[in-house]
C-alpha cells in the first residue's frame, strides 16, 4: 500500500476528490512496486480559459523522485492524466532496471 499525501492549494478539496486521487495512485504500484510515497498537490489558477485546474504528482522511489504536472478542466482529469504519464515513466524505469 502506497502512502498518499493530498494537499489542496487555494481551495478546499472534498472527500470524493481525495478518495479518487488515492485510488488512482494505488494503481501505480501495479507498474512499479518499490514506491515509497506519493504527494498529490492540486491547485486552482486564476485564468480565463477554463483550463485552470493543476495536479502535480511527486512520486518518491528509491534513488530518485518523479514529478509530473498536468493542467486540465477538472481535477479528476488532471490527476488521471498525470497518473497515466507517471505509469509510462515507471514502466520505462522498470525496463531499464531489468536490462
Amino acid at each position: 500500500m502506497i502512502t498518499t499525501h493530498f494537499r489542496a492549494v487555494n481551495y478546499t478539496a472534498d472527500a470524493k476528490l481525495k478518495e479518487f486521487a488515492k485510488q488512482r495512485i494505488e494503481k501505480l504500484s501495479l507498474f512499479y512496486n518499490p514506491i515509497i510515497e506519493v504527494f498529490v498537490f492540486t491547485k486552482v489558477e486564476n485564468n480565463s480559459d477554463g483550463i485552470n485546474k493543476w495536479a502535480e504528482l511527486k512520486i518518491a522511489i528509491p534513488g530518485d523522485d518523479i514529478i509530473v504536472k498536468k493542467q486540465c478542466r477538472t481535477f479528476e482529469e488532471a490527476i488521471h492524466t498525470a497518473a497515466q504519464t507517471a505509469e509510462r515513466i515507471l514502466k520505462r524505469r522498470k525496463e531499464k532496471i531489468r536490462a
